[in-house]
């Protein structure tokens, strides 16, 4: 068994759904026991003292322990174009992501970047993402190879693009089909990874293609679906002029059955309260993107109308539209988003989409998401005077509601001392 002690914030559940005192669960004083990959017990030192027997204690006052971050929605091929300048999503992506896309037909690049990504994900305090590969089945390897190296949870797939993309960037149904079977049959249920069929988005699929997604779905009921969804003006309209007989944009998926549990939409940012309503009847989820929605000038997601409608909704940086690694830094841009809405997003919501709103996105609340007992110890020690000015706000601060949104607002990479997968350190800050 190990020990760590320092003060500890989990979320319990939705803040927004009981109250802060059900929902909330800290310790300012708290103890955390770890035995064979998973939690044992967390909760106050001075009830728990008593369990540690002959078992070190690794001492982390000043760090706040917390369930580690869960990113929903990011891209492993497009490190390369984050911050590329210009444009909206459609020109974006012929710009920037297709050219640097076509890189991963390269296993050794795929490698080369699959270590630097997962190293960027746990130094920003990520232990699950649910990732995008490119076109080619290599670069689903590669990543799912080194998420293996580290015990880390990741589910991931390989795009599916059989039009509208350059040539050297498409696959075609069958091609598709056999690639996915084989990256199911190979790595899904290994370790901690999860296989995600991966439509880009309706745009570069054929009515073929989406079908023959959907067929593989149904037959790996234990899968992940993810795609794009009314994340941009023009993709809407194109969408409809390709997909005339579907009602809406949901639609186009739900009819080839990309639309079930386990399925996460990213962005949704211009969908309405009735699609939201057909979207969480069947258990769909949605991937919140702040930071690349405002950077590609792509709107403002409907929070609020999203979770009235019982929508499961997580938290994704989007990486490389998105421009940040970090979920902290995130949930920052989240608070603008919601400025600018008229929602000003509660503290405590905030960490919940950023850890157990997450887990329950990706259906694996039961074994992430925050530090209840028998859960996997994927955790984080949040250094709360990692820079000066952190230091002084939140030494100011006179609540746990004050200090956690100054957290949020400027925290970053910066204030991850350390990672653990399963209970192990993945990463240090020097």
């Amino acid at each position: 068994m190990k020990a760590y002690r320092g003060s500890i914030l989990h979320l319990l559940d939705d803040p927004t759904k009981t109250s802060h005192a059900e929902a909330v669960a800290f310790h300012e004083d708290g103890l955390l026991l770890v035995e064979d990959g998973r939690v044992a017990a967390c909760g106050a030192y001075a009830d728990l003292a008593g369990r540690l027997g002959d078992t070190p204690v690794e001492d982390l006052t000043g760090h706040l322990i917390t369930p580690g971050f869960i990113d929903t929605h990011i891209h492993f091929p497009q490190v390369d174009v984050i911050a590329a300048h210009g444009a909206q999503l459609l020109d974006w992506l012929e710009q920037h992501t297709f050219p640097c896309e076509a890189a991963f037909a390269d296993p050794a690049h795929a490698a080369q970047t699959a270590t630097f990504f997962i190293d960027e994900l746990l130094r920003n305090g990520t232990t699950t993402a649910l990732v995008f590969g490119s076109v080619h089945k290599v670069s689903v390897e590669a990543l799912f190879a080194e998420a293996l190296s580290r015990d880390m949870r990741l589910i991931a797939g390989k795009t599916l693009m059989d039009r509208n993309a350059p040539e050297g960037l498409t696959d075609t149904v069958e091609s598709s089909r056999v690639d996915m079977e084989a990256l199911i049959a190979d790595w899904h249920g290994k370790g901690r990874l999860g296989y995600a069929v991966t439509p880009r988005f309706a745009i570069s699929c054929s009515d073929e293609q989406l079908a023959m997604a959907g067929e593989v779905l149904a037959a790996h009921p234990g899968v992940w679906m993810q795609t794009h969804l009314s994340e941009n003006a023009h993709e809407i309209e194109e969408t409809a002029r390709l997909f005339p007989a579907a009602t809406d944009y949901l639609d186009v998926y739900d009819r080839f059955g990309l639309l079930r549990e386990r399925s996460v939409f990213a962005h949704c940012v211009h969908l309405k309260g009735e699609a939201f309503q057909r979207m969480a009847a069947k258990g769909g989820a949605a991937a919140f993107c702040p930071s690349s929605n405002l950077f590609l000038g792509s709107g403002l997601f409907p929070l609020k109308d999203a979770c009235a409608h019982g929508v499961k909704v997580g938290m994704g940086t989007d990486v490389g539209a998105g421009t940040t690694f970090s979920i902290l830094h995130t949930l920052g841009e989240a608070y603008k988003v919601g400025q600018l809405r008229g929602d000003a997003l509660d503290p405590f919501q905030a960490f919940y989409l950023g850890t157990l709103g997450g887990a329950r996105t990706l259906d694996l609340d039961d074994k992430i998401g925050n530090l209840a007992p028998g859960k996997e110890a994927d955790f984080l020690a949040l250094d709360l005077a990692a820079t000066p000015l952190i230091a002084r706000r939140l030494n100011a601060a006179k609540t746990l509601e004050d200090k956690l949104f100054a957290l949020t607002v400027l925290g970053d990479d910066r204030v991850v001392a350390r990672t653990y997968l399963a209970g192990v350190q993945r990463y240090r800050r020097e």
